[in-house]
């Protein structure tokens, strides 16, 4: 039948807007976008003389066909016609594609920069400034910069050369006061795209090579202090620069996940945003509530024209309809929305698509012609590739297009499969969505984080209903900031309820044990993933025949995600019967848990990953913390520490008295703060008890200070134990103040070095607290195993069993070759988290399993097995 065909026997006339007069779906202009879209990645880069090649040979076969279907009288039309546009599209898109590579090669920058040379440049911004990431470095957490694109409009190097370009370059700005405090930088963050600066900067090579931008500007020094403005940014850029700071503002006094998320959800502002949520997010796969997509711009024309389908009928509904706004105004209205939305939010990838094919809807609108969204988001793709041909190079833009086309083919067919069988309507349509966006992207994700999400789609599905009030009550109070502040923090704090909502489930998701499994890197296993995927939905249209399958399905999956410890400890013997201490595999860093009775376990250190550490502990079991012992406080043993806060209940942190590095101090005591918990001290002598559990503090022996000196004590560290005691040389810096215990519990006994380093080692061989020092059963060896080591502190110790943290292929060459070979000639035996993985060390009371992973120590005395679990 054909499509008038359909629309006659529908009773209406064709092109009357109605869901169920679409007919069969039109492709035709899926070929030419895609076909576009590929030649623009290709082309990019490519020799001129190929996309001469590729034009020329192009339009030579497109005129042929032309010719040919002129001929032939409009015969097999569709045919040939559409080879030819095809092949048009792939014309256009290597011309503009060269064009904007050219761009990266042309005038003087890209060989200043491969000489490294200094220049002043007259800069125009075109992003928002933006702060890095932290990322931990073993002692530290590595300072963040202010980056920002811009494009270089007149250089001069250092002979006087001036020359006017027009070339993109990333500016990244690194000041000495970055790494004192948090608030360095802000006059660079208020920045405004079109505001001109000048700078005077070194030039250096983009990495990774094939980016769009032609060099790195590195703005340091007394230029990076605040940057020099030499012309204003333009007018729209101000309005939506106050809209944006409004709602900032007005999200001040809310509780930190709502005041960091509120303003992603709505204009994709994530500078607040902290490390470890957005590494919770990217575990769920609910990044895209970040990336302003869709969603939000269909929210905003909904409340102007109504709900889709509506629009042209006589019963239209949204504001436009109750103010009397004619249709055809209505869809200007709606253009210039979104055309103010899009400056608002940044035109990123995911928005410049929502746009586009928000346009074409709204032009539809305008001429009364029918609208199917297939040919409008290939229409989009193809615009935009043709207008910017590096949104071809674009994960982003890929994911957005992927799933906008899962959302249009695949969710409505699933969904229906699931109403007959009857699933409600609203789960059905909300399952089925969140499985196909996850079926069609998640290939995508793989290249690029090597690990798929167990929990992506129940995580989705139960974000899903926050979204919508919040996206509401968000634009809302963007709407109200400028004219009426507490409105605007009246509507944020409603808003904030959904979104701690949303947080909460990133949090709960990205911690269970069984949230991701890792998968191979790259477009192998991007394409290895896809064909699981299409294997994994053939397979369950023949498993929802059967209930009883569902069911056991359903329950396989909550099992390998949520992993209870009682089954955990039947199926995978994790974790052991009787445990006494478990070395979590958190990459390389530290963090051990000593059990203190049913659900209760010390943790010493937390390790550089919040979700890792979180993850530990709830294998283990473990929902009380008596006490975090921090050991020093370098960034791979404390950063974890908002994972063992999470949701336990932590009676006292105890540290160090050694305040350095002081980024680390004060993320630790802002971590306390937030959570309520006590901070203390920890001195040589000091002895507790908690469970079976029984510690003594062997070092550091005197509260330090840092490098202040206290008159009444001398240099920090200097104070004595007890009056035979010598005196204690200065820490020569925090791995030498590390607190150092011994434990006793289950019959064994149990040496955590930190990180201590020989100066430190051999200063505790001579200190009162030596007398304990006698053979242990375990030794946490210091400082990862590297080659700084005290020989004869090894040969005192002479454990059992030597335990080593540290991470697969990291770069110090931890555990160093020398150290294991000395722990192996003492006859202990060496296990290592980065081969290992986690190691549960079970005493003389524990009961003998024949598990996969189980050790059992050679030496006489007490009795001591281990078990492993490997990553």
């Amino acid at each position: 039948m054909t499509r008038a065909a359909v629309h006659l026997a529908a009773g209406h006339r064709l092109g009357a807007a109605h869901p169920r007069q679409e007919g069969p779906v039109d492709l035709r202009l899926v070929p030419p976008a895609l076909a576009a879209w590929g030649a623009a990645a290709l082309l990019l880069d490519a020799p001129p003389r190929w996309v001469i090649g590729t034009v020329v040979g192009c339009l030579l076969v497109a005129g042929a066909l032309l010719v040919t279907w002129t001929a032939a009288g409009g015969q097999r039309r569709w045919g040939r016609l559409s080879a030819a546009a095809v092949l048009l599209c792939i014309a256009g898109a290597a011309g503009s594609a060269a064009l904007h590579g050219a761009d990266l090669r042309r005038g003087p920058i890209p060989g200043l920069a491969r000489e490294y040379a200094r220049v002043e440049a007259e800069l125009q911004v075109t992003s928002d400034p933006r702060r890095t990431r932290p990322r931990v470095a073993s002692a530290h957490t590595m300072p963040p910069s202010v980056v920002l694109n811009a494009e270089v409009v007149r250089v001069t190097e250092t002979d006087g050369t001036t020359t006017a370009t027009r070339t993109p370059v990333l500016v990244v700005v690194r000041t000495e006061a970055e790494r004192k405090r948090a608030g360095a930088g802000d006059a660079w963050l208020g920045l405004l795209p079109s505001t001109r600066l000048r700078v005077e900067a070194r030039l250096a090579p983009p990495l990774p090579e094939g980016d769009k931008v032609a060099a790195v500007l590195r703005v340091s020094g007394e230029e990076a202090r605040a940057p020099r403005v030499i012309g204003e940014p333009s007018g729209a850029q101000r309005v939506a620069g106050a809209l944006r700071g409004g709602l900032r503002e007005a999200t001040d006094g809310l509780p930190a996940d709502a005041r960091a998320l509120l303003p992603g959800l709505v204009i994709g502002d994530t500078s607040r945003v902290p490390a470890e949520l957005d590494q919770a997010f990217r575990a769920t796969d609910l990044t895209h509530l970040l990336a302003v997509s869709g969603a939000n711009l269909t929210i905003v024309l909904v409340l102007l024209i109504g709900p889709q389908g509506t629009a042209q009928r006589v019963e239209r509904r949204g504001l436009a309809p109750k103010l009397g706004i004619p249709l055809r105004t209505t869809a200007l209205l709606g253009g210039v929305l979104t055309l103010g939305f899009v400056i608002v939010c940044r035109p990123d990838p995911s928005v410049l698509r929502a746009a586009a094919c928000g346009l074409i809807a709204l032009l539809a609108i305008a001429t009364g012609r029918r609208r199917s969204l297939i040919p409008a988001l290939a229409t989009a793709v193809l615009l935009l590739v043709l207008y910017d041909p590096w949104l071809a190079r674009s994960y982003g833009f890929l994911l957005s297009v992927l799933a906008t086309g899962a959302l249009l083919t695949l969710a409505p067919r699933w969904g229906d499969a699931l109403r007959g069988r009857g699933v409600p309507a609203r789960w059905a349509d909300a399952l089925a969505a969140a499985a196909a966006a996850q079926a069609v992207c998640a290939p995508v994700v793989a290249v690029l984080a090597a690990r798929v999400s167990l929990v992506a789609v129940p995580c989705n599905l139960l974000a899903e209903f926050a979204v919508a009030p919040a996206t509401v009550l968000g634009f809302a109070a963007l709407a109200a900031a400028p004219v009426a502040m507490p409105v605007a923090e009246a509507l944020a704090w409603c808003a904030s309820w959904p979104v701690e909502w949303i947080a909460g489930i990133a949090r709960t998701g990205a911690a269970l044990p069984g949230s991701g499994v890792d998968w191979p890197d790259g477009w192998r296993g991007g394409f290895l993933l896809a064909l699981a995927t299409v294997a994994l939905v053939l397979a369950g249209r023949r498993i929802v025949r059967h209930p009883w399958l569902i069911v056991a399905c359903a329950v396989l999956l909550f099992l390998v995600v949520v992993q209870p410890p009682p089954v955990t400890r039947v199926i995978a013997g994790w974790p052991p019967p009787g445990w006494r201490m478990a070395m979590c595999d958190v990459g390389q860093g530290d963090a051990l848990v000593l059990t203190a009775g049913d659900g209760a376990g010390v943790v010493v250190d937390a390790g550089p990953d919040p979700v890792a550490a979180d993850r530990c502990l709830r294998s283990l079991g473990v929902t009380r913390v008596p006490l975090v012992l921090l050991t020093h406080f370098h960034a791979d043993h404390v950063a974890g520490l908002p994972g063992v806060l999470r949701g336990r209940e932590v009676g006292e942190i105890e540290t160090t008295g050694f305040q350095e590095p002081p980024e680390q101090v004060e993320f630790v005591r802002d971590q306390a703060a937030a959570a309520r918990v006590p901070v203390v001290r920890a001195v040589a002598g000091e002895r507790r008890r908690a469970g079976p559990l029984d510690w003594q503090v062997l070092w550091p022996p005197g509260p330090s200070s840092g490098p202040a000196t206290d008159p009444s004590t001398g240099p920090a560290g200097d104070l004595p134990i007890g009056p035979a005691a010598a005196p204690v040389p200065r820490p020569e810096g925090p791995n030498d103040a590390s607190v150092t215990v011994l434990v006793r519990t289950g019959g064994l006994s149990l040496l955590l070095l930190g990180d201590l380093e020989p100066p430190a080692q051999r200063a505790l061989l001579r200190s009162p607290a030596a007398a304990w020092l006698g053979s242990v059963d375990v030794l946490k060896v210091a400082h990862h195993g590297s080659a700084h080591q005290d020989p004869e502190l090894l040969r005192r110790v002479a454990p059992q069993l030597a335990l080593i943290s540290c991470g697969a292929d990291n770069s110090y060459g931890h555990p160093s070759p020398v150290t294991v070979a000395a722990l192996r000639a003492a006859g202990a035996e060496v296990l290592r988290t980065d081969r290992d993985g986690a190691i549960a060390v079970m005493g003389s009371g524990a009961r003998s399993g024949k598990r996969a992973g189980t050790r059992t120590g050679a030496r006489t005395g007490a009795r001591l097995e281990v078990a492993t679990r490997p990553s």
